[in-house]
């Protein structure tokens, strides 16, 4: 049996025929003094996909997830930055052309941030000219790759990415 830093208690016997009251957690280690909110440790590394087709967010996101990987996604330039802020992803794969904030200026503006500065940014387009390849990684951007991309091959470049950045 693990030792847990919680006990559970419990106010009635969980056979009670009476409607029971909830079960309260209490730290076995006594009362909490920080203020900072409990968080827990991930256990597996965690993409952003950032693309405004819902079909491609779902595409990349169930492969990722059945091989492993936990996956957020976002809509919009906008919704990454947020998201890539709160939650700190392992990796970013970024489409260009989403409404709003644009992939090369959310790039730009996640590494001009301290905090999401280390996060391996990968550009996933459908355009491939060789122009758009440079300036999305003269904004940052780790690695560039043209749409249509296998899921296998994104989730080897995202892995090998992560795999640099430890």
């Amino acid at each position: 049996m693990c030792a847990s830093p919680l006990r559970r208690r419990t106010h009635r016997s969980e056979s009670s025929s009476q409607p029971s009251r909830p079960i309260v957690y209490r730290l076995a280690s006594g009362p909490r003094t920080s203020t900072r909110p409990l968080r827990r440790r991930r256990t597996r590394q965690l993409v952003l996909i950032v693309d405004d087709s819902l079909h491609t967010r779902n595409l990349y996101s169930e492969y990722l997830t059945f091989r492993g990987l936990g996956v957020v996604s976002a809509a919009d330039g906008g919704s990454a930055l947020v998201m890539a802020r709160s939650l700190r992803p392992d990796a970013i794969v970024m489409d260009l052309a989403m409404p709003g904030i644009d992939g090369i200026t959310a790039t730009r503006h996640l590494k001009a941030d301290p905090r999401t500065r280390a996060i391996p940014v990968v550009i996933l387009t459908g355009f491939g000219y060789r122009a758009i390849e440079q300036g999305a990684l003269e904004s940052g951007a780790d690695l560039f790759l043209t749409k249509p991309c296998l899921p296998e091959d994104l989730e080897q470049e995202v892995l090998r990415l992560i795999a640099r950045r430890t």
